[in-house]
């Protein structure tokens, strides 16, 4: 178990997620505080870094790219005070932060982690349902439904339409874009059939402008709660051909658990530093001979410590 708790939040990391729970400092970002706890899966995970600084130091998660619907829809486009996965970390608790890194490094090297492009999404995205009012409009979801209303800076051209409403199987595309300057921003949907939206933010009835105002981030909220339920965008196309042979692979079907071997007997003594594959088959072996109950929690440590040291 790793904790660093700081104003700007709290981290904790169990071996198989990371939580994240945003402080009530007034640098945590409306998005952050509205969408709350958060729990990151390992296998979510590419990467994590601590970056030191003189006044405050930065504590950073890195996801696979698609693994979380609020990513993929922002695009890398929030806001620093915006970005869940960012940690304030005081001077004085860098050390904190380092175990910290060095305790899920650890985690995703044993459990040999893919950090490359998910093609499903491994986070579930905001609670439904979601309102949020913002820009010229008002867009609510509720798991099934998105409903756009509109307010008195809305266009009278888009206004007299009146309200819209559409399920999320009628939906080609979502998307989300912050305000820049003096360009609005927007969150559009696309249906499904209908021409492609060339008409500005303010007069498409399917887009809520954005004026750049606060609670603006909160739409890629909205957003996210809607990607989240369409087809992810890297999904592979299922054949039926594969499917039906697939219970006549040998390499699909269940491999045995490992006999029971010692703790002793399965650090890399005679293995080169150079030869990485056969260390990290054996982390495997250790990661499911303790998950098995066959290593005691001090036989896994004591080995994991000393194949780890031969990197």
């Amino acid at each position: 178990m790793a904790e660093i708790i700081q104003k700007d939040g709290t981290w904790t990391f169990d071996g198989d997620a990371v939580r994240i729970v945003p402080g009530r400092d007034k640098g945590v970002g409306l998005l952050r505080q509205t969408l709350g706890e958060v729990l990151v899966p390992l296998r979510a995970l590419a990467g994590i870094s601590y970056e030191p600084g003189r006044k405050a130091g930065r504590l950073r998660l890195r996801l696979r790219d698609g693994a979380d619907p609020l990513l993929q829809v922002t695009g890398g486009r929030l806001p620093e005070a915006s970005d869940p996965y960012r940690l304030t970390v005081e001077p004085d608790r860098g050390g904190v932060a380092e175990y910290f890194v060095d305790e899920v490094r650890n985690a995703l090297l044993l459990d040999q982690v893919d950090p490359g492009p998910a093609d499903s999404y491994l986070l579930p995205g905001p609670a439904v349902p979601i309102t949020v009012g913002a820009g010229d409009g008002t867009a609510a979801f509720d798991g099934d439904r998105v409903s756009l209303e509109w307010n008195w800076t809305t266009e009278e051209a888009k206004r007299s339409g009146g309200a819209r409403e559409f399920r999320v199987a009628d939906l080609r595309s979502v998307e989300w874009a912050p305000s820049r300057g003096l360009e609005s921003g927007w969150i559009r949907f696309g249906l499904t059939g209908a021409p492609v939206q060339s008409a500005p933010p303010k007069y498409d009835p399917c887009t809520v402008e954005l004026f750049g105002f606060k609670k603006d981030p909160l739409m890629a909220l909205v957003a996210a709660a809607v990607a989240v339920r369409m087809p992810h965008p890297a999904a592979p196309v299922s054949s039926p051909e594969l499917t039906s042979e697939a219970g006549a692979r040998p390499e699909l079907e269940p491999k045995p658990t490992p006999a029971a071997a010692p703790a002793a007997a399965l650090a890399p003594a005679a293995a080169p530093a150079e030869d990485h594959d056969a260390l990290l088959r054996r982390l495997r072996e250790l990661g499911e001979l303790h998950q098995a109950g066959i290593l005691t929690a001090e036989e896994f440590t004591t080995a994991k410590a000393a194949i780890l040291g031969r990197f």
